[in-house]
């Protein structure tokens, strides 16, 4: 009974933090900064799908820009992972690119886990299609690169991550899951569609994504299962053909005080230039490396201060492009 008042408290501010000022307009503008949302929805599947983006300033539409999708995490909201992951939109802005925060059905995703307690896994919702249906929308209306389409996301967010890479990698050039390792179900039951640029981030001592594999849980609560880090990243070096061996380095502990460490694995080499880096945050929690601790370290663990995980992930993914069949 105890366990479950916590769950509920936990719930409830999780909701809180990952929910402020959401809107669910179709057309709105928000922007009264560099770094504020546009508002915007499809429809895909009979279902009004919403989303946040932000179109750098230095935005031509007669020019195709790199498309830059993050997915939240269960509980919360595209507005929100902008404040986790501690601000893409200024990357975006500097760099130029656009970036996008769709919102998963009833704030979580269908990322293949088959979890019943979340609407969009119980009632098997269309995921990937939305996704793929997003992309040519903000190619057609926006002018996005087809050839620079890129998914990154956070928890319930990167393992939807996996899920496309699986599903979509022919319209998606890379991918960059953050405190998720591969789903059992996918690795069981589903091969992927080809080689595909990946980048890991995960946290040793996350309380929620387990970093040796099993459960995911809060508390007593099961929430699917996954296998470890090692092996999710033999796995995609596998499917790759990358290098067995990875180059590996121990980043600069610029924050001493946050309790972590950083250790970097670069396996190269593989087909179609492809490449697998798996950054371990030694000490880290359920946290986006360089984000908000957005809940009490006793709940989700430390946050990475050595990293921004945002920069890291862009850097990776400028360097990533695919030709589109029949462009070659």
């Amino acid at each position: 009974m105890k366990d479950s008042k916590i769950l509920i408290i936990f719930l409830f501010i999780f909701t809180i933090i990952f929910s402020f000022n959401c809107s669910r307009g179709k057309t709105s503008d928000n922007s009264t900064g560099k770094t504020d949302f546009k508002t915007g929805s499809i429809i895909h599947d009979d279902m009004e799908r919403t989303y946040y983006y932000y179109i750098p300033s230095g935005y031509d539409k007669s020019k195709s820009l790199p498309l830059v999708i993050a997915l939240h995490g269960g509980g919360g909201t595209g507005k929100g992972i902008n404040k986790a992951t501690g601000g893409f939109n200024d990357i975006a802005e500097k760099e130029t690119f656009i970036i996008v925060y769709p919102d998963g059905v009833e704030k979580h995703w269908n990322d293949g886990r088959g979890v019943s307690q979340y609407t969009a896994q119980k009632e098997n919702i269309d995921d990937t299609g939305f996704i793929s249906s997003f992309i040519d929308y903000f190619i057609e209306e926006f002018n996005a690169d087809k050839n620079r389409v890129y998914v990154t996301g956070i928890s319930n967010g990167g393992l939807m991550s996996y899920r496309l890479a699986f599903e979509l990698p022919q319209k998606i050039a890379a991918f960059a899951p953050v405190i998720a390792n591969l789903q059992e179900e996918l690795v069981k039951n589903y091969s992927p569609n080809g080689p595909v640029p990946i980048l890991i981030m995960n946290g040793t001592e996350d309380p929620l994504m387990p970093f040796n594999g099993g459960d995911i849980h809060f508390y007593k609560k099961k929430l699917g299962k996954v296998i470890s880090t090692e092996e999710t990243v033999k796995f995609w070096v596998k499917e790759n053909n990358c290098s067995q061996k990875p180059e590996i380095t121990w980043l600069e502990d610029k924050d001493p005080s946050d309790g972590t460490r950083v250790k970097r694995e670069v396996y190269s080499g593989g087909d179609n230039g492809t490449e697998v880096i798996l950054y371990t945050i030694e000490g880290g929690g359920h946290t986006w490396p360089g984000g908000s601790q957005y809940l009490p370290e006793k709940i989700i663990g430390k946050t990475c201060r050595d990293i921004n995980g945002c920069q890291i992930i862009w850097d990776f993914f400028k360097k990533h492009s695919k030709i589109v069949k029949g462009e070659e």
